[in-house]
């Protein structure tokens, strides 16, 4: 057997018993920023475990799920059940958007190349908009209950996005223009989604246990994972190449190669619920672990993983 990549895991608790982290991403302030969906509240903490700081968004119920780093340097996220986009700056201040379409539940966000920031409406079928000054401008996709997940940014300056009931991937242009791409595999359940460095969208698939890979010009590669009901929940792509996942049902994360090569690291505490993840400058990971902590991943030096 090849040598393969050792990765060290440390987990830090966040505040707040039940809080539930979900969504992760590094600031501008080279801190982790996460939602704790089960309390409504934005939390941080800096890349040495200190969690500095918790705020309460008003009301508390709106699940807040996927966040982001913005161009403006704050932080941007949906309210799944609020039905808003919030906005955070890295002292604290939170201004909240109310989507225009009623029960649209919100998800997944992303900055676009266009300055603004687009996002899901899971229950509405429709991808949104929002620039830096809360303008939201609405773009409906075909078909129905087709629960758009999450979106990234492509290498051909449109936005990418997960079709989770509707078994395909979308591309939507900064003007509104709409392609899907049916996936090969049926009933796969596509959900978390990002860009590789081989300018190819990689995303994961979480009722079939796959991984997938479309090109821009919508060629669809599958890759199945050694256990099938791992769940995969997000993806995030490194410098080198690879992208890393998070396996909620397994209590794993994931490794994959450009070829295909999967590599899985078994995570500390049991049923943990990994969900969100994010990858720093310096090439370490952060994964929001839903029983009530923060992974820091640190890819270093080389041993034989579980699978690869």
């Amino acid at each position: 057997m090849a040598d393969h990549l050792k990765v060290s895991i440390v987990e830090y608790p966040v505040r707040g018993a039940g809080s539930g982290p979900y969504g992760i991403a590094m600031g501008p302030d080279s801190a982790v920023w996460l939602t704790q969906v089960h309390h409504g509240r934005i939390g941080r903490m800096t890349t040495g475990g200190m969690h500095t700081f918790s705020y309460q968004l008003d009301p508390p119920t709106g699940h807040p799920s996927v966040i982001t780093a913005g161009p403006d340097g704050a932080l941007w996220f949906a309210e799944s059940q609020g039905h808003r986009i919030g906005r955070i700056t890295t002292d604290g201040v939170i201004t909240v958007f109310p989507v225009p379409t009623r029960e649209a539940g919100p998800f997944g966000i992303a900055p676009g190349p266009d300055g603004a920031l687009w996002f899901t409406e899971m229950n509405a079928d429709k991808v949104g908009r929002i620039t830096v000054d809360g303008a939201i401008s609405e773009f409906s996709l075909p078909g129905s209950g087709t629960f758009p997940s999450m979106i990234a940014g492509g290498p051909d300056g449109a936005l990418w996005f997960t079709l989770n009931q509707g078994n395909a991937i979308g591309r939507i242009t900064t003007d509104g223009v709409v392609t899907i791409h049916v996936l090969p595999t049926a009933a796969a359940g596509p959900v978390g989604v990002t860009l590789g460095a081989d300018d190819a969208m990689w995303f994961v698939e979480i009722a079939a246990g796959q991984i997938g890979r479309i090109t821009a010009d919508g060629r669809i590669t599958e890759f199945p994972l050694p256990d099938r009901t791992a769940r995969p929940h997000a993806i995030t792509g490194d410098a080198a190449g690879n992208c890393w996942f998070t396996e909620w049902g397994a209590n794993r994360i994931g490794r994959i190669s450009p070829d295909g090569r999967i590599e899985e690291y078994a995570l500390p505490t049991p049923s943990s619920e990994p969900h969100g993840i994010a990858i720093g400058s310096d090439g370490d990971l952060w994964v929001a672990l839903e029983i009530g902590s923060i992974a820091h991943l640190s890819p270093n030096s080389r041993i034989a993983p579980l699978f690869g």
